[in-house]
């Protein structure tokens, strides 16, 4: 098993489950000195991707699942990895319990562009479902799209 830290529309456990079926949820935590973005426009369905880049001041909020090696190759294909959307990086989440070292997605694009209404609103969406603070959530449903 690996640990993978979730961000965005991954947050939603839900459809994790669907994604990696054999992985299950270990905790939420933070991802500081990292801040949640938008990129890669042209290669988005309706807008910008998800995405997050380092900033010394930020941090956002990530769900870590223990991921069983078969699905493992299913999450890097949903993420475009063969394709070059995103490629994995290794990052020190902190728990309530711990800091964890996993690995998550990083678009391979410049920041910028807007993701659509939809895209934002399901992004929003995950992040309460997983219980991320009210005020986190807030901030990002009034982020421009």
């Amino acid at each position: 098993m690996s640990l993978y830290a979730a961000y965005a529309g991954n947050l939603d456990a839900r459809l994790m489950t669907r994604r990696a079926p054999h992985s299950p949820l270990r905790a939420t935590g933070w991802l500081n000195g990292w801040r949640l973005t938008f990129g890669g426009e042209q290669l988005g369905w309706e807008g910008a991707l998800a995405t997050v880049v380092e900033d010394p001041g930020a941090q956002v909020f990530v769900a870590l699942y223990d991921v069983a090696p078969m699905d493992e190759e299913s999450l890097d294909r949903w993420e475009g990895v063969g394709l070059g959307i995103y490629r994995r990086a290794r990052v020190r989440v902190h728990t309530l319990e711990r800091e964890e070292s996993a690995w998550m997605y990083v678009l391979n694009g410049y920041e910028g562009g807007l993701p659509s209404a939809r895209y934002l609103g399901e992004v929003a969406d995950a992040a309460e479902s997983a219980g991320a603070p009210h005020d986190y959530v807030m901030e990002l449903r009034k982020r421009p799209c």
